[in-house]
This record gives C-alpha cells, structure tokens and sequence, in this order.
C-alpha cells in the first residue's frame, strides 16, 4: 500500500443527533468541497441506517487509521471496533453515553499514536451525558483532562470560534451567568490571552496577534460607574499582557465591538463569558464558524452548533460548519490558516 497522508479523526458526537447526518453528507461532499480524509470514530451500522433514513445512497467501511485515506474517496470510514450505538432520531439514549465519551478519548489516542493528524468532534447532548455522571460541563474540559490522560501533558484549554470575518475567545466558558464576575480574574485573562497569542502565531500563522479585550459590564464599566471590574481585574491583566510584549488593547465596550469596521482593528476578541462571544460570531457566521479548541497538544476543531435532534435523520442538516471545521483542521497543521 502506498503511503498516504494521516486522517483526520471525527467522533460520532451523539448518535441520536445530526452528528451522523452531517458526517454522511460531509463525505458526499468530499469532491466538490474539497473535504479532507477522515476515519469516523463511530458505529458503521448507525450510518448505514441514518443513511437509509435520509435517503442517501452511500457505501460505508470499516476500517483502520493507517487504510482510511486511501479508502475515504469509494467509502466512508468507519473505525473498525467502534462501540455499537442505539442512535435513534431525536432521542438520546442513556445507554449510548460510554460509546460517547469513550469515541472522543479514541480520536485523541489516535492522534497520540500517530495514527490521525486532528480532532474534529462533532456535536455531544451535554445533558444527556450529564444524566449518566459525565463530569465535564463541555468538549472543551473533556479535551483538558486527556491531555493529562493521554499525552501526559497538564493543559489549559481555550475556546476560540472561528469565522473567516471574526475570531473569538470567551475567557469563562460553561458556568452560569451570575458566576462569571467571580471566576473572571486576573490570571484567568492573562493566561488565555498568552495562550491565544501564542496559539495564533504558531497555529494560524498570524505575527503578532491583535488582541481586543471586551469589558464586562454596559459601556465597559463607565469608570467604574456601571461596575468595577473593568479597572479592578481586566484593565490591569490588559497590562500584564501587554508587558509581556501582547499586543492587547481595552478594555473596550462589548456593544461597538463586532461591527465591520471595529473588526478590521483586531484579530480576535477576547470576551469575558460565553454568551458575550459566541451571539456574535453564530449571528454573522452560524454555518461557517468552527469551534477551535487552544492550549492543547493537538489540533481539535468541532462545527459552532449544537445537536439538533429535531433534524436528525430528516436529511435537512446543513453539513456546512463540520465540513468547515474538516478543512481548517487539516489546514492548521502547516501553521498558516488566518
């Protein structure tokens, strides 16, 4: 067999969502999209009959790491030993969660072994793993603890979703609202900010990254009058980073930050809770941002969308972030994907 490029590694998500649906229609796609070669970490027998269900003809094989790039342009890959899945349409079955969680630790053990060149997962039902004692609050903790498990390496995971017109990171991720003015410290900012300088250099190829810092509160505190976080906690970590030679600018009022012209002076933003970030970047870039996960010891990217039970298995999913997510992680691997 001749040598061929490294796969990436895309996880199932939930079996029960469109997580399926759009890996299927990603492959249909493979030609016309320039979609790169992955293995699917998930049950062959689910995406035949997701398949069926949507009214695509589509070959499908189980396969190992090291035949999936040269099988990816007749057949679909599937890893073979996947755990078998339930996966029916809309309803997420308790029983599927270790087949869940156990695809994600796969993908990045394929990668450890250098059997895949990337992560890409696609979407998981929070909730529904949440039932069964999953600990994580999101991919993005998860992805943190195997760098330990797996790679031995201590990280600190940075959420950045990326569009071609925008960039964010939300400093505190997956915690309540009325949390965030406790868990937005000082340290917290400067180390994802070090990390999305870094990242954004070494990764996305970008010299010295622009960062713009949003404040936290209307009209970023109006010294002091509407808040003290901005001059107490984000304004001095603004210092910090740009004492470390970060370019980093702010604290600057969330509300005047993401129009077109704003955009123009900065490569990403760094927000200081999810909603801040993430309701911008979906209103300009719902099908075409990805989910880019900093800090770690390998690439991982995921579509910017949920797991849309109502579409699963309809045919109506939209492929169009995950096939996204596939070419920009396979572009991340040279460094130059701005």
């Amino acid at each position: 067999m001749s040598e061929s490029p490294l796969p990436l590694a895309l996880t199932l998500g939930e079996p029960s969502g469109i997580g399926p649906d759009i890996a299927i229609d990603a492959w249909l796609a493979r030609r016309q999209a320039g979609v790169p070669p992955f293995i699917l970490v998930g049950d062959a027998a689910l995406i035949e009959r997701r398949a069926r269900a949507m009214g695509r003809a589509i070959p499908v094989r189980k396969t190992v790491p090291g035949e999936a790039a040269d099988v990816f342009d007749d057949a679909l890959p599937c890893l073979d030993g996947a755990a078998a899945v339930t996966g029916q349409p809309g309803d997420p079955d308790p029983a599927d969660a270790g087949a869940v969680i156990g695809a994600i630790r796969r993908a990045v053990e394929l990668v450890h072994a250098g059997l895949a060149s990337a992560v890409v997962t696609n979407p998981i039902h929070k909730a529904a793993l949440t039932r069964t004692g999953f600990e994580y609050p999101g991919h993005t903790e998860f992805l943190g603890a195997l760098s330990s498990q797996v790679f031995g390496v201590a990280a600190q995971p940075v959420m950045m979703i990326a569009a071609p017109m925008l960039k964010v990171v939300p400093v505190t991720i997956h915690i309540a609202l009325a949390a965030v003015p406790q868990a937005l410290t000082r340290a917290a900012i400067v180390t994802t900010g070090r990390i999305v300088a870094r990242d954004l250099a070494t990764r996305f190829g970008i010299d010295n990254p622009r960062l713009a810092v949003c404040g936290l509160n209307p009209h970023a505190g109006e010294n002091g009058t509407m808040g003290g976080e901005e001059e107490a906690v984000i304004a001095p970590a603004i210092a910090d980073l740009v004492a470390e030679g970060i370019d980093a600018s702010g604290p600057w009022p969330a509300d005047t930050m993401f129009h077109e012209a704003a955009r123009a002076g900065y490569d990403v933003i760094l927000c200081m809770y999810h909603d801040q970030a993430l309701i911008p970047v979906k209103a300009l870039a719902f099908e075409t941002a990805v989910n880019v996960t900093l800090g770690l010891p390998f690439l991982r990217t995921s579509p910017d969308h949920g797991t849309a039970l109502a579409l699963a298995g309809t045919g109506k999913a939209k492929a169009n972030s995950l096939i996204a997510a596939l070419k920009l992680a396979s572009a991340l691997q040279g460094g130059a994907a701005a």
